[in-house]
């Protein structure tokens, strides 16, 4: 009689343990599966701040860099143009007769007009980059 009882204070405290051990287990798990979506979801974060930064920061390198070619070569070329027509147009005697505010109106007309069309170039390209 007494090893029954004694057999069965055994089996039950193994019974006890065992589903300690499970009770365990599961706190162990849904701890772990926290910690590790909260890890992922941090690195994530910090991955998608610092490629964005990265890739905006390229993006307005490039931008400025074809905006500028291109408003240069713009502007070159029609001061350049302008200044060729003034003085292939002109003699002598008008070259001496056309006054700097003349040139600077025209020279500034054209410099409005390209800035102008590179302001909408520009305007589209950060439209696409915001799209």
């Amino acid at each position: 009689m007494k090893e029954n009882a004694v057999i069965t204070i055994i089996s039950i405290t193994i019974i006890v343990l065992n589903m300690m051990m499970i009770i365990v287990l599961d706190i162990k798990n849904a701890i772990m599966v926290a910690t590790m979506a909260e890890v992922t979801t941090v690195t994530m974060a910090e991955i998608m701040v610092a490629t964005m930064a990265e890739v905006t920061a390229a993006v307005m390198a490039v931008i400025t860099a074809v905006v500028m070619a291109a408003t240069t070569a713009e502007v070159t070329a029609a001061v350049m143009a302008v200044i060729t027509a003034v003085v292939m147009a002109a003699t002598t005697a008008e070259v001496t007769a056309v006054t700097m505010a003349e040139v600077t109106v025209v020279v500034m007309a054209v410099i409005t007009a390209v800035v102008k069309d590179v302001a909408a170039v520009g305007a589209g390209c950060f439209n696409l980059i915001n799209n």
